[in-house]
């Protein structure tokens, strides 16, 4: 007989916004799914920018573009584990599947942090067999972000960045590709993803990645410690910049004419600039997407595409987790796991 599902479950909550020590650790109902939705028992929990964000009190996003959330509130988004039942209206999952997915992104509700989630079946793929439930719970954002840049949008929706709707760049043999921030867990994916379609890829972070980075695919390494990528490369087809900040800008320097650069997070680019250059940029915002995340779940399934695991941390203690993104300088995925 199939265990019963407890009344209730541990959940990470925020009640209030600030550092990680917000962070805290509580018992509540477990979630019920309604139509459209299946309750998985999560194993694991991938840890990703949008987190600490929400902590933060999304205060580094611009106001139009906040989403409404209220407080106490389950922060997560990627999940992996095991559906425990499902809506009646659902068909394609079955409890005891094992599934993953990006729940409800870009709005903040995927209450992800917590021992069960109610999860729209539209959001989840099942889990490639391949891969354990820690590496497949580090996918779901990263991949698809690096899947909705650079290969294929897979939505309509309008991003609430820019005007334009975002093109990716056709890939293959003869077109170079420089990732900035390769290491981390979007950059990581982008690489390898460039690389499965055959291009050249100009991988940049610091040093001590180069012999992960170069296992992964890298044709070129660049420290960005030590150099100016802007001084190296003057080729480059397609810069995507998983880090932006106020010096993403330097980078356009590194496209030919014609060429673009993706930036991931926000950047500051100068209109007059790009246009002297003679090029574009342009960016997305990835949207959860269960369809594409089969697809890519094939790519992992068979080791093209590989899932690096920085650091995991048990569910109680997501406080150390956000801890050590703080730290930076991330190699592939932090994962919180749930016993």
């Amino acid at each position: 007989m199939p265990t019963p599902t407890p009344p209730t479950m541990r959940a990470i909550r925020l009640h209030e916004h600030g550092g990680p020590e917000v962070l805290r650790d509580d018992e509540v109902p477990v979630p019920e799914p309604g139509p459209g939705e299946v309750l998985v028992r999560v194993h694991a929990v991938g840890v990703n920018p949008p987190d600490w964000y929400l902590r933060d009190g999304l205060d580094n996003l611009p106001p139009e573009t906040r989403p409404a959330f209220d407080l106490p509130v389950i922060p997560g988004t990627d999940v992996s584990g095991v559906v425990e039942a499902v809506a009646p209206d659902v068909t394609g999952f079955s409890a005891g599947d094992e599934v993953f997915g990006l729940l409800r992104f870009p709005s903040f509700d995927g209450s992800a942090y917590a021992e069960y989630v109610a999860a729209p079946a539209s959001d989840l793929a099942l889990k490639p067999a391949g891969i354990d439930h820690v590496h497949a719970a580090g996918a779901p954002m990263s991949l698809l972000t690096a899947w909705q840049f650079l290969i294929e949008v897979g939505h309509d929706h309008p991003s609430p960045f820019q005007a334009a709707r975002h093109r990716p760049v056709p890939l293959g043999p003869g077109t170079t590709v420089l990732v900035n921030g390769a290491a981390g867990g979007v950059g990581h994916f982008a690489l390898q993803l460039a690389t499965w379609r055959g291009a050249r890829v100009v991988a940049v972070a610091s040093g001590a990645h180069e012999p992960f980075l170069r296992e992964l695919g890298a044709d070129r390494f660049i420290d960005y410690t030590r150099s100016r990528p802007e001084e190296l490369v003057h080729d480059a087809d397609l810069v995507l910049d998983a880090v932006g900040g106020p010096r993403s800008s330097r980078f356009l320097r590194t496209l030919k004419r014609g060429g673009a650069l993706f930036p991931v997070f926000f950047g500051a680019y100068d209109d007059q600039e790009t246009a002297a250059l003679g090029v574009t940029v342009s960016g997305t915002q990835v949207r959860s997407n269960g369809a594409q995340l089969a697809e890519t779940g094939r790519l992992l399934d068979t080791g093209t595409v590989r899932v690096a695991i920085d650091s995991t941390f048990p569910l109680a203690k997501a406080r150390a987790a956000h801890e050590r993104a703080a730290r930076g300088h991330i190699q592939g995925k932090i994962v919180l796991t749930v016993a």
